[in-house]
């Protein structure tokens, strides 16, 4: 299965090998940002390591007119700026593709490929003679290659002056030598190669009314936007810049215009035992509250998510995934969290979890996550990841409904309470087998305690089993019924095939590029995103409309395939894993080759049978 052809006008990929610590990020966003300006579709994946610096670093830009945001893995041009990774980076450029390097060291001959043309620009040697500070040197010299590749894609000059006067805005020194080191890499490209490139960038509309955000920046703007007004926290890779965003948000946002006080509070706990323990109370006495973590976190509160499932208080928890298990590997992403936050403490306990897909639905399921939390009085726990978080993506620009109204769910009033002979936590179930809740300091009439310990629907002490039981079932009905109440599933039954094709948070843009791709090939696949859990019926009956079903994730044990077993009373042979787990964001072309071999061996086998129901 071959890669669509590319024009090379607004289509093509480049990678940017880097030394981590150096500062290569600020001229690889500003390229970014210069074509997104464009209104050229485009996507970045820094792919950097966990130390602070000294190894390599990898920044891949994917231009595509078409709007594909996943990984290409085939490279028109490489910037090779790191000699220990120069074997590796330049065998990854296609055949017919580019390499830049700074000639201010000669390349190993053993290193050049016939197939590929080669760049050599002096660029440390420039940056020597212009600028004397030795760390200046080396941030500039990024820059000086950014300006190169202004040249060579044909990137607007004005966009790209534009948002450094932006960035430096104030800096005056600082924006004339970033200025300056602009036109060192530009002039000398113009000078001594034939600029532009084949491939290169040229002025499109794509981007009308869309932004370029980080899911981590959107889900910390969905949180205010939401009204939360607490957050407790414990630093940790990669939701950090979470609890970052919301505090700066907050000294925005969260102002009494009368008093200029500011009416919230964000604490750095000890840990994430103590993080969580702070949300839970903070919620139970009627604030929103949550906090931002991912895996180790999840594992460390896992006995105050029980005591909120039980006791029934609301709570958030955003959930920035990377790759584990134990400190596993901080900056790369994965979805390996499902099955521990599906089921998170001991016990019997289910939780609702959200799947955004991308930094749009980051901001978007912090307000459902509120809301649903309240209203099933539970935790909500949000699955991103370190690809969502921490990359910039092009999604539409995010928009607020002001009629927007928090659901804060089934609470009794003084008023409600003056009308009950007596109240009782656990008992008067509704529809959703939710039961009124009270905040602290209403009425003494509303006062109870919400127990870790086995109690009754009455709020009672209880070792009785039956009575222990009729509060675990109640339970099981609640959470049953959130499955019409989260997200829908996202699905595209178009193509009326015999194959699914299944998965959820970001693995949607190369899931997305691999159909097409396929149907290139002749193999045609209906589409489903899962977007909550528990799951709405929908998913049982696609999973039920298809002789297979291709579960595409990032994680070695296949945790969405093995919750849909769970979960849904379908067999589990119709369910085929495909799996990417190394750490690095999903490419289309690890979907379309896993696929193809899978359905050419159920062919082989005689199992393709036709569609049912």
């Amino acid at each position: 299965m071959q890669q669509r052809s590319r024009n090379g006008i607004n289509d093509f990929a480049i990678k940017l090998a880097n030394v981590n610590g150096t500062g290569s990020a600020s001229a690889n966003g500003l390229l970014m940002q210069a074509i997104f300006r464009m209104g050229v579709p485009v996507s970045g994946k820094n792919l950097f390591p966990s130390n602070i610096q000294g190894l390599p670093t990898w920044y891949e830009i994917r231009v595509s007119k078409d709007g594909y945001g996943a990984r290409s893995l085939d490279y028109d041009l490489m910037v090779a700026m790191n000699a220990q990774t120069y074997a590796r980076d330049i065998q990854e450029v296609r055949r017919g593709g580019y390499v830049l390097y700074d000639s201010s060291w000669p390349l190993d001959r053993a290193l050049w490929r016939d197939d590929a043309q080669f760049l050599p620009i002096p660029l440390a040697e420039m940056c020597n003679s212009r600028f004397r500070n030795p760390r200046e040197r080396t941030l500039l010299k990024n820059i000086a290659y950014a300006g190169a590749l202004v040249a060579f894609l044909d990137i607007d000059m004005a966009v790209i002056e534009t948002l450094l006067d932006e960035k430096f805005a104030g800096k005056k020194a600082l924006r004339e030598s970033n200025r300056q080191a602009l036109h060192i890499g530009y002039d000398y490209a113009r000078e001594h190669f034939s600029c532009p490139l084949p491939f290169h960038v040229q002025t499109m509309d794509a981007n009308r009314d869309k932004i370029l955000i980080d899911g981590n920046t959107a889900a910390a703007l969905g949180c205010v936007y939401a009204g939360a007004t607490v957050a407790a926290w414990y630093p940790i890779t990669p939701s950090t810049s979470v609890m970052d965003a919301f505090r700066e948000f907050c000294e925005r946002y969260r102002r009494e215009p009368e008093t200029g006080r500011h009416n919230y509070l964000v604490l750095q706990a000890e840990d994430e035992l103590a993080a969580i323990g702070m949300v839970v109370g903070a919620c139970w006495a009627g604030a929103r509250a949550f906090t931002a973590t991912s895996g180790p976190g999840i594992s460390l509160m896992n006995e105050l998510l029980g005591l909120a499932y039980y006791s029934e208080i609301p709570a958030v928890i955003i959930d920035v995934q990377r790759v584990g298990p134990s400190t596993g590997m901080p900056t790369r992403t994965q979805q390996g969290d499902l099955l521990e936050c599906a089921y998170a403490s001991h016990g019997d306990t289910k939780h609702i979890l959200l799947f955004p897909a991308n930094p749009g639905e980051c901001f978007e399921f912090a307000v459902k996550a509120f809301d649903l939390a309240e209203r099933f009085q539970t935790p909500v726990i949000i699955l991103s990841d370190l690809d969502i978080g921490m990359n910039d993506w092009v999604v539409p620009r995010l928009h607020w409904d002001d009629s927007y109204r928090p659901d804060h769910g089934r609470i009794l009033s003084k008023e409600d309470l003056d009308r009950l002979p007596k109240f009782y936590r656990y008992s008067d179930e509704d529809e959703n087998h939710v039961t009124p809740r009270t905040l602290p300091g209403v009425s003494p009439k509303g006062a109870y305690v919400a127990r870790g310990s086995g109690h009754n629907k009455l709020g009672a002490y209880t070792e009785t089993p039956d009575e222990y039981q009729q509060v675990m079932d109640r339970l099981a009905r609640k959470h049953r019924s959130a499955a019409d109440a989260v997200p829908l599933p996202q699905i595209e039954d178009t193509a009326r095939s015999r194959i699914g094709i299944i998965t959820l948070g970001g693995c949607d843009p190369a899931v997305r590029e691999a159909l097409d791709l396929l149907a290139d090939g002749g193999i045609t696949a209906d589409y489903l995103r899962i977007r909550g859990f528990p799951f709405h019926k929908s998913v049982e009956e696609f999973l039920y409309a298809h002789d297979v079903c291709f579960v595409i994730e990032q994680n070695r044990d296949a945790q969405l395939r093995a919750l849909l077993v769970l979960e849904t009373c379908v067999p589990k042979d119709r369910l085929r894993s495909v799996l990417a787990y190394g750490g690095f964001p999903l490419s289309a072309r690890h979907v379309v080759e896993s696929v193809s071999q899978h359905v050419q061996e159920l062919t082989i086998a005689g199992k393709m049978k036709g569609r049912s129901g």
